[in-house]
């Protein structure tokens, strides 16, 4: 399952330095603004310790970690809605991510230039968020003008719902609030999937800090903090150039010195790759055996016929059954064998809801 997270936020905030860091890509950094003007993409690994350990007991041929896809989006200014500055495809950019990294400036450094003169992330993510409302706005006003006959008259109920659906959320881009704060049901999402709006998205946002705000952050964090109440968006506190240095380092234990040097248990970007599966409602499963031990990404709440089809659509369709091992089972008794000499490998049929960390393989026909 093919994982895209976007990265965005004013010129000069940190956005390339941070995908420099989660990437091998290596986007121009420079303190000017503009300076990443086509989309930068880079494929990640995201770091999971269950793999190491599962692969230290099978010791396969081949590790093959699940992937996340980062593209560093150019820059964006007031008035990108209207296509100012590089808006249109900045915009359309966005459109083909699953999540959105809204990076945010939250340190002082007069050293390096801010396209509006002053440090304050609130308005600057306001400004984004206004951009991003307003091309929303202009889409679900068109669209409810090709419903609104239909759903004045009554006669098409599926009308009616589309349009009072589209209502709902033409209120809210009106209020300010981003087209996620209508929480929609399930069952309205139909409705408007095809606008592939940009506020819907599941947002994270990821404040920039000095090196000694890294641990507890400042003042800057606390107003985003405030500011993103009950928005049911992630936080994270990172310093982009701290993590630079880290990405640098040649070997773990020179990363692993750094941080215990800087009084952190983890890189921010392991932490940042993390955050954006949760956001996004998703977690891993396992496949072992000696010619490889592969992580496979899915939704939460998929059952074992719809993880099989991760792998291959034959698996999906002539899905028998699923056997199945609990990763800390796995770890406890060191082997399949041996987890089935103890009755820890179970059968799972079509209705199985896929645990996270769950070690399977699947039997199918076709």
């Amino acid at each position: 399952m093919a994982l895209k997270c976007g990265i965005v936020g004013l010129p000069n905030v940190g956005k390339s330095t941070l995908f420099n860091c989660l990437s091998n890509a290596k986007a121009q950094a420079a303190n000017f603004p503009f300076c990443t003007i086509e989309p930068n993409v880079g494929i990640i690994t995201v770091p999971d310790e269950r793999l190491n350990k599962l692969s230290e007991l099978v010791k396969p041929q081949a590790i093959l970690p699940t992937t996340v896809e980062i593209v560093d989006i150019a820059g964006l200014v007031k008035g990108a809605s209207k296509g100012e500055g590089l808006g249109n495809k900045f915009l359309a950019n966005i459109r083909e991510c699953n999540a959105i990294l809204h990076v945010l400036r939250c340190f002082d450094d007069d050293n390096v230039i801010h396209v509006d003169g002053n440090v304050n992330p609130v308005r600057d993510k306001e400004i984004i968020d206004t951009e991003l409302q307003l091309k929303d706005l202009e889409a679900v006003e068109t669209k409810l003008k090709k419903f609104e006959k239909a759903a004045k008259t009554g006669n098409d109920k599926e009308a009616v719902k589309t349009y009072n659906t589209l209502l709902r959320i033409k209120e809210t881009l009106e209020s300010g609030q981003s087209a996620r704060a209508c929480k929609l049901e399930d069952s309205e999402l139909p409705y408007v999937a095809d606008l592939h709006m940009l506020t819907i998205k599941p947002v994270m946002y990821v404040c920039n800090v000095d090196e000694a705000s890294a641990k507890t952050g400042n003042k800057h964090v606390d107003a985003v903090k405030e500011s993103v109440k009950g928005e049911g968006s992630e936080i994270l506190v990172i310093t982009a150039q701290m993590e630079s240095e880290i990405a640098s380092l040649e070997t773990y234990e020179e990363k692993q010195m750094f941080l215990a040097e800087m009084g952190l248990d983890e890189p921010g970007v392991n932490k940042l790759i993390k955050q954006a599966y949760s956001l996004l409602h998703l977690q891993t499963y396992f496949t072992a055996g000696v010619k490889e031990v592969r992580a496979w990404t899915i939704e939460k709440g998929m059952t074992a016929p719809q993880a099989a089809g991760v792998i291959h659509t034959d698996f999906e369709k002539g899905f028998i059954r699923a056997e199945v091992i609990g990763y800390n089972d796995y770890i406890t008794y060191g082997s399949e064998n041996a987890c089935k000499e103890v009755g820890k490998l179970r059968v799972e049929g079509k209705e199985y809801v896929v645990a996270d960390g769950d070690v399977m393989h699947f039997r199918f026909n076709v």
